[in-house]
């Protein structure tokens, strides 16, 4: 995530990193004062609990995939992925709340 130099200096010198350094190098998503941290933690469980989970699901799985293969590979898998995606209940409900002009209302299936 951060790049082999700074991955290899970071080993190498054993430097501890304070949050702020932490989330400008990426290695973290937020930094929350303690009082601010469930309320965080519970909105962005809100916010993926109302997502397309299969979605989610799929696009993790291109990720991962893309990680160990070629562009070429990585690319045909995510072709693979998306006709999956694209025959989902949560596709149709998507493109229906977009065409909408609305909120959708994702199920998970």
């Amino acid at each position: 995530m951060i790049g082999l130099g700074k991955a290899l200096e970071l080993a190498y010198t054993n430097d501890v990193l304070d949050a702020n350094t932490a989330l400008s190098l990426g290695l973290i998503n937020g930094v929350f004062a303690p009082d601010r941290l469930m309320p965080a933690v519970v909105a962005l469980a809100r916010q993926l609990a109302q997502a397309p989970t299969r979605g989610l699901g799929l696009t993790k799985r291109a990720m991962n995939h893309a990680l160990n293969v070629d562009l070429e590979r990585a690319l045909d898998y995510e072709a693979h992925l998306q006709e999956i995606a694209g025959r989902t209940a949560d596709y149709r409900e998507g493109v229906q709340a977009f065409l909408d002009k609305r909120t959708p209302n994702f199920s998970g299936k």
